[in-house]
């Protein structure tokens, strides 16, 4: 019994070891410059003297970040860690709200303009039934606006009037945008009124918004009777500061925006974005941003934050895109394209500020189809940002399996989204329509492990002890073969669904799956491994407890547990690595199921309740 505990303390280890080890992105920013935000209630004279302190103590000038900075009292000076950590010692900290890294944000990985790149979009036949195609001689290629079903969401609305905030590297007036309405915007990178494109990322991402459309020449956009509110914070390079970044989001929630998109993101917690998120959130602006591009599992912020709704890439397949982060965080998921299907727009060549079309892949390009329908959703009716996330995230196509929140709610659905928004709220009867409409009355859905997976572990569990039962009605009801019947059959499933920022997710899938699953549960795969998912670790089990008073019964409890679990799984998802889910699968594991209730049966004969 003492080895049955020590592999215990052993395994619990780990999984402290794994989750208090892992360096989270909430301090992984890079940064050459620091914030100071002075309280308000501070006289000028003394942030004068403050900063004629850091001048001569520091040798470092600090100034105001921009013109829109006096309100809030933000200044920048340049410097690293060490600077940070002695201004925050000294006694200028207490004239502060908070001194923190000014981040440097940007065009997510992978996503920088390659002037050599070239679209491969795939063509497919616009709907010839529809009223709605537009006469885009390129509108052929945009896979991307007919996977969201734009064109039914058009018999409805535009998007008319709408103001979009595009927190980018600036947006240029190309062809296919001169008749898309433009409010004023600011370039906060070199402090100016335009704010004209020299990368070309941010015209791509606002013509997916608002691409002129039906104007017979080039592509299409989502909400093409929007307005775009350029706002320049990233430069050429692609990089830019929170503190800009801060700045352009109250820009846009003072200046009437409704929505804001930010495909945009990095490491780093900070302050100043918080609060600026949260002052735009609470002025009525739906805020939407690109995951990130790394693969990992948690949105990059800004997106992660809690008031954004962070986005995902699929490609034109419906799979998510192999660069797109996933897990904890990402609220939706939206065509971001691939390698063979790019997301095509009219934007500017930055080597010569030419006009190209240009098919781009990556977040950025899923972020702006969200703000785009939210844009259709809030000339709909629905307002409120709240609303807006809920319109979308409820309306999103569902993904059955997705075991490690590749699609958040599921994938956008511009159709859906302002059906249910129309007239400006949501009724009862749209919610029965929308849950009939997408199949969730039908109770083949929640039974073949759909919405929830509930009533298949409670199943598996009662099955256990069912055969514990029928194996013998006085078997020692103990911890461990509690225990043991509950590891085997469901695992403390429910941990499955924590995704927890800066942590990671595989020893949360680890501590909740049963034994048949532990083999699929750090690559989060819906297919059972038929090593897990047999008599062996039972046998093995009983093998090495069988002399333990105690762990015998555990090692029991597992047999039962597995039978039990193996024995739902053939008729619910029989579902196996290499062998597929047709009968074969299906008569493997009732098979296995079997020969775990009698290595029970047999571990157990004779014994007397001792446990």
């Amino acid at each position: 019994m003492k080895k049955f505990l020590l592999l215990c303390l052993f395994f619990v280890f780990g999984i402290w070891f794994a989750i208090f080890n892992f360096k989270g992105l909430a301090t992984q920013g890079e940064y050459n410059s620091i914030i100071l935000d002075f309280r308000e209630d501070i006289p000028t004279t003394e942030i004068s003297k403050d900063l004629r302190e850091i001048s001569s103590q520091y040798n470092e000038k600090a100034s105001l970040n921009s013109v829109f900075s006096v309100k809030d009292n933000i200044y920048i000076v340049e410097g690293d860690k060490m600077l940070l950590n002695a201004l925050k010692r000294s006694d200028i900290a207490k004239d502060t709200e908070y001194i923190e890294p000014n981040y440097v944000y940007g065009v997510p990985q992978n996503e920088l303009w390659n002037c050599n790149s070239k679209n491969k979009s795939i063509a497919f036949e616009p709907n010839s039934n529809s009223l709605n195609a537009p006469n885009d001689p390129l509108y052929s290629q945009q896979w991307n606006l007919q996977k969201v079903n734009v064109e039914q969401a058009w018999q409805e609305t535009k998007g008319d009037g709408v103001v979009v905030a595009v927190i980018d590297t600036g947006v240029s007036r190309v062809p296919d945008l001169k008749q898309t309405d433009f409010v004023k915007g600011y370039d906060f990178v070199n402090d100016k009124e335009n704010a004209a494109d020299d990368n070309g990322h941010g015209t791509h991402v606002a013509g997916t918004i608002a691409q002129s459309t039906n104007n017979a020449y080039g592509v299409a956009g989502i909400a093409y009777k929007a307005k775009i509110m350029p706002l320049k914070v990233l430069s050429r390079g692609g990089g830019g500061t929170v503190a800009d970044i801060a700045e352009s989001i109250k820009f846009a929630a003072d200046n009437g925006a409704a929505v804001i998109n930010m495909s945009l993101g990095g490491g780093g917690e900070s302050q100043i974005m918080k609060e600026a998120i949260d002052y735009a959130f609470s002025k009525g602006v739906a805020i939407v941003a690109a995951a990130g591009n790394s693969n990992k599992n948690a949105s990059a912020y800004p997106a992660r934050y809690p008031k954004v709704l962070s986005v995902a890439a699929i490609g034109a397949s419906g799979k998510k895109s192999s660069f797109s982060n996933y897990g904890a965080g990402v609220d939706i998921s939206a065509p971001g394209g691939d390698s063979d299907a790019k997301i095509l727009q009219e934007t500017i060549d930055p080597r010569n500020g030419n006009p190209t079309f240009a098919g781009l892949m990556g977040t950025s390009m899923a972020s702006p189809h969200v703000a785009g329908v939210a844009a259709l959703v809030h000339a709909s009716g629905v307002t409120d940002p709240e609303e807006v996330y809920s319109v979308l995230k409820n309306s999103s196509l569902k993904i059955e399996d997705d075991p490690l929140n590749y699609y958040g709610a599921g994938q956008l659905d511009a159709s859906a989204a302002v059906k249910l928004a129309i007239k400006g709220k949501i009724t009862w009867g749209d919610f029965v329509r929308w849950l009939r409409d997408n199949g969730y009355l039908n109770p083949r859905f929640w039974f073949d492990g759909g919405a929830v997976a509930l009533l298949p572990k409670i199943v598996m569990v009662i099955v256990g002890y069912l055969l514990a039962w029928f194996l013998r009605n006085y078997l020692p009801f103990g911890w461990a073969l509690n225990g043991g019947i509950l590891m085997g059959s469901a695992g403390v499933f429910f941990l499955k669904g924590f995704y927890i920022f800066d942590l990671p997710q595989w020893p949360f899938r680890l501590m909740g799956s049963s034994i048949p699953e532990l083999g699929n549960s750090i690559v989060g795969t819906a297919q059972l491994n038929p090593f897990f998912a047999s008599v062996l670790i039972p046998f093995i089990l009983v093998a090495l407890l069988l002399s333990h008073p105690q762990g015998k019964w555990f090692a029991i409890g597992t047999s039962l547990g597995v039978a039990g679990c193996l024995a739902v799984s053939a008729f619910v998802a029989p579902a196996l690595w290499g062998i597929g889910s047709g009968l074969l699968a299906q008569s493997f594991l009732v098979v296995n199921a079997l020969l775990c209730f009698g290595l029970a049966y047999v571990a157990s004969k004779g014994e007397k309740q001792t446990a």
